[in-house]
């Protein structure tokens, strides 16, 4: 899947504490015609956020220093940085922890191990979602889903 060569490459950055791993995530969006930042950590983040303004946020959870749901609540508390989409990938796969994701407005949510090859095709996917403007029907979409999946483990759905 490559990306239309007269397109504007879209920026992706890239923050996970596990320098391997944002390695094969870079290799594997890049392939696909993206531009990739990266950041190790949340405070490196924030900062390249700021500087760089990217098309989409891969970001982990659970990272030292400011967390991923730390840095989620400062780029919504920025009107600067509110609408940048973020996917979660994070070895937490918990129910509670995708409620909170979809609570927060996250795109999507990828629990680690992944194929970093079906992790850019979602990226390319919720890229597109936004493109064509159904960022907020993709999203519903995905809260109906886990609304669903709670009621079926009896739990109480989020409001």
């Amino acid at each position: 899947m490559s990306a239309d060569p007269r397109a504007p490459t879209k920026s992706i950055l890239v923050v996970d504490d596990d320098r391997p791993l944002r390695t094969l995530v870079r290799t594997s969006l890049e392939e696909a015609g993206f531009r990739v930042l990266e950041a190790a950590d949340g405070e490196q983040a924030l900062a390249s956020v700021h500087d760089e303004q990217p098309d989409l946020i891969l970001l982990d959870i659970m990272m030292a220093g400011i967390s991923g749901w730390e840095v989620t609540s400062a780029l919504l508390a920025d009107r600067s940085t509110d609408q940048i989409p973020i996917i979660f990938m994070t070895a937490r796969g918990e129910l509670a922890d995708r409620a909170r994701a979809f609570g927060l407005g996250a795109q999507d949510y990828v629990t680690k191990p992944f194929d970093p090859h079906a992790l850019a095709k979602t990226v390319a996917k919720t890229l597109d979602e936004i493109d064509r403007g159904e960022r907020d029907a993709a999203l519903a979409e995905t809260l109906s889903t886990l609304r669903k999946e709670q009621l079926t483990e009896g739990k109480t759905p989020p409001s």
